[in-house]
Formats: structure tokens, C-alpha cells, sequence
């Protein structure tokens, strides 16, 4: 069974840190790109980052030089390390694995809280 688990969510003061894991089932997402996207209350998901199989990154303009995503060596977990948070990354946080026509698996999400 395709699986998607995230972990590492969780209540954080503004200005601290959380790192987001996410593990894949299958050996083949490690030929895909991975992403962690987020959805706020009452806003549309939107991506956060996303890295290719071959490493290359892409961070929306709101989290970039704050984020960081991240392969294991076995390129099926990938991680998200969030610095500086602020109130407005308050979401859940979903890790997602897909090509270039779309994500095609979706795990259930984590919550990311942070106070102001």
C-alpha cells in the first residue's frame, strides 16, 4: 500500500523552528518529485517547496531563505526545515509526491501552530 506519512508538527513560538519528516512507502518515489504544500484556515492550498529526484529546489517567494527541503539518502523521506516561523505559516502541512503532470499521492497532513 502507497503511503505517504508526515511527522514533526506541532505548537511553536513565532521566530522558532519545526522540522517536518516525511516517509514514503516504496522504493519509487525516490525516482519522483516530493513537496510539502499547506492549507490555512479558510485559504486554498498552495506549495511550499518542492525537490526533484535529482535534487533541485523550489520554494514559494513566502517561505524562501525561512525553509529548507531536503532528501534522505534513501530519496523516499523528505524533510522540511522551517526557521523564523511566523503566525501566517500557521497551516497544515501536507507532504505530497508526484511528476511533472501533478502530484499523484498525498499523505493526511500535519498541524503547524505558531503563537504569536
Amino acid at each position: 500500500q502507497v503511503q505517504l506519512v508526515e511527522s514533526g508538527g506541532g505548537l511553536v513560538q513565532a521566530g522558532g523552528s519545526l522540522r517536518l519528516s516525511c516517509a514514503a512507502s516504496g522504493s519509487f518515489f525516490g525516482f519522483m518529485t516530493m513537496a510539502w504544500y499547506r492549507q490555512a484556515p479558510g485559504k486554498q492550498r498552495e506549495l511550499v517547496a518542492s525537490i526533484t529526484s535529482g535534487g533541485s529546489t523550489n520554494y514559494a517567494d513566502s517561505v524562501k531563505g525561512r525553509f529548507t527541503i531536503s532528501r534522505g539518502s534513501a530519496k523516499n523521506t523528505v524533510y522540511l526545515q522551517m526557521n523564523s516561523l511566523k503566525p501566517e505559516d500557521t497551516a497544515v502541512y501536507y507532504c505530497a509526491a508526484g511528476g511533472i503532470a501533478g502530484m499523484d499521492y498525498w499523505g493526511k497532513g500535519t498541524l503547524v501552530t505558531v503563537s504569536s
